[in-house]
């Protein structure tokens, strides 16, 4: 039997008690301590234990985690949140205290920022932080709506059914992005490779017809030849001023994408864009109507609610309609009425709210939309797809097809000629 160190909240004295128990192991000891009546907070065997860590330990293991966090890039993935979420629910559902969860689930992750980033928390929370605090503290890890959700789990003691909730959420999102990107990875590899393949003509291969052109003494290039070779001519001589404009140009776009009027002009084109446009519609909504169903669902108040789920979507056109949507909820109007005002939510998708409205299940029907809208937006993309590829073919066809064309002009004129010459003689 070995001998555990515990920490519980007596829920009849409404006190935290600090005590020993005997138990053949830390399952049966928490077990054991729910039997006596209390809440387990930390549960540590005491046996073969050091003596309490000395101030500088702690310092070392922190800077050591600190180290570890640059050598390793610091970077935390959203995979890696989603999945912690996932096993933190679990442990949660199976009684274990947050305390001892967050240490099992901090000592099972690889060196790095995430494992300093978790030991953080974990040091927060023993020293009676709440988790969503504790959190909070890590914004690029635990963005506004997962604190807020967890937040609510804890206000309502429902920590692990929230925990649950919001891997679900995540899973789910993170599954609906990856469509997107997938769907967009063919089209712009084959562009890639198509650019790549047309420069490679354009430096290399044309220059040499020119010098045969120049060799056989053709005194007038045909208009598409002339052309080939004028643009040939300038990438080869002017190559660095293309790169540079072509830098210049995407660094332009993303300063001028990162204030609000200009992301606000981006993003509203590309929702024009055919096709494309619609792929990024309906994955907003889905967006939208996941995280305020998830949300609501959770007990978040509607008003914050709206807030927190205008600080997670990345369209700003969409981002601003949801403001709309609060204030004019603010000043007691029902929502799909300012959704439909704003033109970016179809009428299905302002009419389901509606209903969810008047019969008290909006919640329920913000998740049903958005279970839906992943299936369109699975068929949208399937969509663009089918209309990229031929797009595509054609665009590489065309292309090819000129340089060919520009290229044999010459030399079949130069062929008419001599049959003429042949025919005079």
């Amino acid at each position: 039997m070995a001998q555990f160190l515990f920490k519980a909240l007596d829920r009849k004295a409404n006190k935290e008690v600090s005590e020993t128990i005997e138990a053949a192991n830390q399952m049966e000891a928490i077990a054991a301590i729910k039997r006596r009546g209390f809440l387990p907070i930390e549960v540590r065997e005491t046996k073969g234990k050091a003596a309490k860590a000395a101030p500088g330990d702690s310092a070392a293991r922190k800077g050591g985690g600190l180290a570890a966090m640059v050598l390793f890039g610091g970077g935390v993935k959203p995979a890696q949140v989603t999945l912690l979420t996932r096993q933190l629910s679990t442990l949660q559902d199976a009684g274990l205290p947050i305390v001892q969860s967050l240490q099992i689930l901090t000592d099972m992750q690889r060196p790095g920022g995430f494992k300093h980033v978790l030991d953080q928390v974990t040091d927060e929370v023993k020293n009676g932080t709440q988790l969503s605090e504790a959190m909070s503290h890590h914004p690029r890890v635990w963005d506004r709506l997962y604190t807020n959700l967890v937040r609510a789990g804890e206000t309502a003691g429902a920590l692990d059914v929230i925990l649950r909730r919001l891997a679900e959420f995540r899973e789910k999102s993170q599954r609906l992005k990856k469509k997107v990107i997938g769907a967009l990875i063919y089209p712009m590899a084959v562009m890639t490779i198509a650019a790549g393949i047309l420069v490679f003509i354009m430096v290399y291969i044309v220059p040499k017809f020119q010098k045969i052109f120049e060799d056989l003494s053709i005194k007038e290039m045909p208009v598409m030849t002339q052309m080939l070779m004028d643009f040939s001519n300038f990438m080869g001589n002017w190559w660095y001023l293309i790169i540079g404009f072509i830098v210049a140009v995407v660094v332009g776009m993303g300063i001028f994408r990162r204030t609000e009027a200009g992301g606000a002009i981006v993003d509203r084109i590309l929702l024009r864009i055919p096709v494309l446009g619609n792929v990024i519609k309906k994955s907003s909504v889905a967006r939208f109507t996941r995280t305020l169903g998830t949300l609501v669902t959770s007990g978040v108040g509607f008003l914050d609610a709206l807030e927190i789920t205008k600080s997670a979507t990345p369209n700003i056109v969409v981002r601003n309609a949801i403001a709309d949507v609060r204030e004019s909820v603010k000043e007691g109007e029902s929502i799909n009425e300012p959704l439909r005002r704003s033109g970016i939510f179809d009428d299905i998708v302002v009419n389901m709210i509606k209903v969810g409205e008047e019969t008290g299940e909006l919640d329920k029907m913000l998740v049903k939309i958005a279970d839906n809208y992943d299936e369109e937006v699975d068929a949208a993309v399937a969509a663009m797809m089918s209309l990229l590829e031929p797009a595509l073919i054609v665009f590489m066809g065309g292309a090819v097809g000129f340089i060919v064309i520009a290229l044999f002009l010459p030399l079949i004129k130069i062929i008419t000629e001599l049959q003429n010459q042949n025919q005079q003689q």
